[in-house]
């Protein structure tokens, strides 16, 4: 049997039959707090924050995910390196130092800094 054939009729039918046996043998018992809007146990109120967010933390996920993926290409080249000869090793080279460049400039620009930002603020309400 194809590979292609047994991914795209096989797989789904099993998936199925899975879920379906799942929905008839599984005990179905919801407490409080599983039927609420929040599973924390919390209402929703509208127009209520729980806290304050700093959008800085968001700025260093994304960061983290841009190079994290970029890194996870040190793996296929260094798999392949004793087959991409002279030619596949510069490219390498010159994707790690356009990686250092964005690195070097994303630290030079203040976006992931070790500081607490909360100490920032209030060495400015001091002033």
């Amino acid at each position: 049997m194809n590979n292609l054939i047994f991914l795209f009729i096989f797989v789904p039918i099993l998936a199925l039959v899975l879920l379906g046996l799942n929905f008839l043998l599984s005990t179905h018992k919801p407490d409080e707090s599983k039927v609420s809007p929040y599973e924390c146990g919390f209402l929703g109120i509208e127009g209520q924050t729980r806290s304050t967010f700093q959008i800085h933390f968001y700025i260093v996920g994304l960061l983290f995910l841009v190079f994290d993926l970029e890194i996870l290409l040190l793996m296929p080249i260094g798999v392949t390196l004793y087959q991409v000869s002279t030619f596949g090793f510069s490219i390498a080279i010159i994707f790690f130092i356009i990686l250092t460049i964005g690195f070097v400039l994303e630290i030079s620009s203040g976006a992931v800094s070790l500081s607490n930002s909360n100490d920032s603020l209030d060495s400015n309400n001091q002033n």
